[in-house]
């Protein structure tokens, strides 16, 4: 690896903690000290507006829908979600955000939104673009590496379930 490189990896992994860091400092001395990091995204994933499916939100969250009911329940208890059963098919659960629910998420917003302000300012407007290009690149630059192993994780998962499936039979015949 080169200075350059080295460089560039030590600081996205810096920035990276520290975001995280700020995030959990803001929720422990602000309003909603009740509530974890994971739990202020599950409710930036639900949304301030329509209430979702399970399957929906733990899409969005990149999990599963029995890892989500965990934190449903959780936040359910602490009266910053409610689930109610769809009108049309019963088998549907939705989720919303209370009240308590969308003004922590417009919280956790308001926080993004000054964190995106304060490292915007110093620059003028052509720098500001070249800066939000960068980090447009090197979020589709994630994504793609992030498609790629849930590719490749679905495909383990698909070629275990078929040898499974093969052991099944085999056992059954």
């Amino acid at each position: 690896m080169n200075d350059r490189e080295q460089q560039m990896a030590e600081g996205l992994v810096s920035i990276f903690e520290k975001v995280l860091v700020a995030e959990e400092k803001s929720l422990q001395k602000g309003y909603f000290t009740k509530l974890s990091l994971a739990e202020m995204h599950t409710l930036d994933a639900i949304g301030p507006y329509d209430a979702r499916t399970m399957t929906e939100t733990a899409q969005i969250l990149g999990i599963t829908v029995g890892t989500l009911t965990v934190a449903i329940d959780r936040l359910v208890k602490k009266g910053f979600v409610e689930r109610k059963r769809d009108e049309a098919d019963k088998r549907v659960v939705r989720i919303s955000l209370t009240r308590d629910g969308k003004i922590a998420a417009r919280m956790h917003g308001k926080f993004h939104k000054v964190l995106a302000r304060h490292i915007l300012e110093p620059y003028d407007d052509k720098e500001q673009e070249l800066l939000l290009k960068l980090v447009e690149d090197v979020d589709e630059y994630l994504s793609t590496q992030v498609a790629r192993y849930d590719s490749e994780s679905q495909l383990r998962k698909t070629a275990q379930d078929v040898a499974n499936d093969v052991r099944r039979r085999k056992s059954d015949g």
